[in-house]
This record gives structure tokens, sequence and C-alpha cells, in this order.
């Protein structure tokens, strides 16, 4: 297979997995504390040839940069403004999240919607009357009728940690990185909740630059194809 080719070949493959993620970004863009997936290229040397570099998708990457905080007024809604996630209680384990609404539990526990409860800073966990309003100040401390009942465990990653996504916008750790968590020093909002840092917008504009790439790798795809059929038809043309 000719050079040409195979780099477009590569090269589609890799926007149709760009489109995935894509995809996924749109699909999300109203979840609160969402956090937007980006493509991660690398290039490689094909075993065909030694001149022809193909691109892929090495990897992609989550980006925790901050999203836009938006006033909702509702007490359960809490959102973070700094680098950071709310550490709760996964089926399968401990998860991080951005999204901070909660509920109350018939057991008074602090839970998620899906009913995961909020990790706390003291081994005691939060104990609330169902019913009641909580208040929760910036440093993550519950109140309940002027009474602490605990303090929310606010925690962050390394740098150079990707935690695994998971669906909607929590993320999983293994024990090894569970081991490197920090604690943050992000600041609570309550009555707020943080916008997914991707737009529909920006949706838009990504979905007619892959259009705009596919057409031009298709197009090379053709003219691969036809410098291929030329150089049969001359290599088996017979010459007086």
């Amino acid at each position: 297979m000719d050079p040409l080719t195979i780099t477009a070949g590569a090269g589609l493959r890799s926007r149709a997995e760009a489109l995935d993620l894509l995809a996924n970004n749109l699909a999300n863009a109203s979840t609160a504390g969402f956090k937007a997936d980006r493509e991660a290229y690398t290039l490689f040397l094909g075993d065909e040839s030694s001149q022809t570099t193909s691109p892929f998708i090495e990897q992609h990457r989550t980006d925790f940069s901050q999203g836009q905080l938006k006033q909702t007024g509702d007490p359960e809604h809490l959102a973070l403004e700094g680098g950071g996630f709310f550490l709760v209680d996964g089926p399968r384990g401990p998860l991080l999240t951005r999204n901070g609404t909660f509920r109350i539990a018939r057991d008074g526990k602090l839970t998620t919607p899906e009913g995961y409860e909020f990790a706390t800073v003291e081994p005691r966990r939060i104990r609330a009357v169902p019913g009641e309003p909580v208040e929760v100040d910036s440093e993550g401390v519950v109140r309940q009728r002027g009474e602490q009942l605990g303090r929310l465990k606010l925690v962050e990653t390394a740098r150079a940690v990707q935690p695994a996504k998971l669906e909607g916008a929590y993320f999983a750790l293994d024990t090894t990185q569970l081991s490197g968590l920090s604690n943050s020093r992000a600041r609570v909002h309550q009555g707020k909740v943080e916008s997914a840092n991707f737009s529909p917008a920006e949706a838009a504009v990504r979905l007619v630059n892959l259009l705009r790439q596919f057409e031009t790798l298709q197009k090379a795809l053709q003219i691969g194809g036809e410098m291929g059929r030329r150089a049969v038809e001359e290599v088996a043309r017979v010459h007086p």
C-alpha cells in the first residue's frame, strides 16, 4: 500500500475517534461538573515505509479546567471554585466528582442524586434531619439548626494523574492513585452549579473542522487509489 493511502487511512481513523469524543462531550454539555475529553495525538513510523508517518489518537485526556459557576438559588446545589473534587463513596470504592448536588436520605446521610454518600474530613459521617435545610460554608462545613454536622472532604490529585472517567461527572482512581490524594483548597459555593467546560457552540465549530478534514482525507484516498490503479495498468501494459 502506498504511503499516501496509509497516511490518509490513519487520518480518517483518528478523525472518527475524535468524532466519538465530540459526541460524548456534546451529550454532557448540560451535565453539572462535566469535564470535556480532548484528543492527544502522536506520530509513528509505519511498518510499510520508514518515511511514512501516521497520526492516531494515542489516548484522550480529560480537560479539568474550571467551568463557569451559575447561580441557581437551590440550597442543595454545591459548586467548587478552584482545583479539586468532592470525594464520595461509590458502589465499588471512592469516586471523585465536581458535581456537588446533594440529597438528604431518609437515614440522614448526605448523598448524591445517585445515592453515593459524601465523605467527610471527620471519621464520623454527616447525619442530618430529613426535610430540614442545611447550610454549607465556603470551607465545606455543613450545619443544620446552627449545629456543625461535619466537613465535606475535598481532595485533589497530582497533576500527572488522569483518573478514569465514568458515566456523568464521576471519576475513579486505582489504589495507587488514591494514596496520592491531597487536601484541596477549593472554595465551596452553595446555591450554585459548575457548568460543563464544553459548550454546544464549541462543538459546532469543532464539527465543521472535522467534516472538512474528513473531506480532505477522502480526496487523498481517492487520489491514492487512482495512482495505484494507473501504476497497475502501466505495469500490466505490454510495450512493443
